[in-house]
C-alpha cells in the first residue's frame, strides 16, 4: 500500500521671535485655491491702536506630482480702523516645501534663515489703509516624500515687532496619489508621505501575500517533478 500527504500554504518650528510667509507657486493651478484662511495664525506682539492684521493663505493647493511645483496666495490685511504704518511680510518654507522666488520681494541669506527653514523672502508691504489688502504669489516645489510646512508672520519694518505669525502650518495629504497628474493637499494637514518612496504605493494585500505563495508553489511543483523522475527509475530498476 502507498500513502499520500497533502500540504498547505499560507501567507499573509518656529518660536514667535520668528517671522515668515510662505506661498507655493505652480503652472495652472492658482484658481482652484478654494477661500483663504487664517489657520494656524495668532496675534503676538499688540499692534498699535485701532491695527487688525492678519494673513489668509488658500485651503488647498495642487502639487504637481513630475515638476513637484506648486502655486500659493499669501495674503496679508488690515481689519482695523487706522493704517498700520510700515509693516513687512516674511516667506518661509520649511521640511518638504521649498519658496523658489516671490514676485517683489528678496530672498533672505543663508546665514538669515529662521532655524529649520530652507528658504525665505522678505516682502516690504509697506502702509496698509483700513480695510485694505496685499496678496503676494510664490513660486515653490513641494517634496510629497516629506511633510512640508509653511509661515506668514507680520513684521513691523525693522522686524523687531511679529504683530500676527501664521504658521508654520502644514499643508498635507492623507491619500497619496504618485500615479495622476496632481496630487491636492489640504492646509491645517499633517503630509503622509507615499511609502516606501514618493514615485511608489506601499505594497498590501493579495499583492504583497502572493510573493510567498509563488516560491511555495514553485517548491511544490520542483518536488513533484523530482518524485516522479525517481518513481520512473524504480520501475526501470524493476
Amino acid at each position: 500500500m502507498s500513502s499520500r500527504r497533502t500540504t498547505t500554504v499560507a501567507g499573509a518650528l518656529v518660536t514667535t521671535a520668528f517671522s515668515a510667509v510662505v506661498i507655493l507657486s505652480g503652472p495652472t493651478w492658482a484658481d482652484d485655491q478654494g477661500p483663504g484662511s487664517g489657520k494656524g495664525g495668532k496675534a503676538v506682539d499688540a499692534a498699535p491702536a485701532g491695527v487688525e492684521l492678519s494673513t489668509l493663505l488658500p485651503e488647498k493647493i495642487s502639487v504637481d506630482n513630475s515638476s513637484h511645483k506648486t502655486t500659493i496666495t499669501a495674503t496679508v490685511k488690515n481689519a482695523g480702523s487706522k493704517g498700520s504704518g510700515d509693516i513687512r511680510l516674511l516667506v518661509v518654507g520649511f521640511d518638504g516645501l521649498e519658496v523658489h522666488s516671490v514676485k517683489g520681494c528678496s530672498a533672505l541669506a543663508a546665514k538669515d534663515l529662521p532655524e529649520g527653514s530652507n528658504s525665505a523672502f522678505s516682502c516690504a508691504v509697506g502702509r496698509l489703509e483700513p480695510g485694505a489688502s496685499k496678496a503676494y504669489t510664490v513660486d515653490a516645489t513641494y517634496d510629497l516624500g516629506k511633510k512640508g510646512r509653511i509661515c506668514l508672520p507680520v513684521q513691523s519694518s525693522d522686524g523687531t515687532k511679529t504683530f500676527w505669525q501664521q504658521g508654520p502650518v502644514p499643508f498635507g495629504t492623507t491619500n497619496p496619489s504618485p500615479d495622476a497628474p496632481a496630487t491636492p493637499l489640504l492646509l491645517g494637514t499633517d503630509n503622509r508621505p507615499v511609502a516606501p518612496g514618493a514615485d511608489q504605493l506601499p505594497k498590501t494585500g493579495v499583492g504583497r501575500a502572493a510573493l510567498p505563495l509563488g516560491a511555495a508553489a514553485a517548491a511544490l511543483v520542483a518536488a513533484g517533478a523530482a518524485g516522479m523522475s525517481w518513481a520512473r527509475r524504480r520501475r526501470t530498476q524493476e
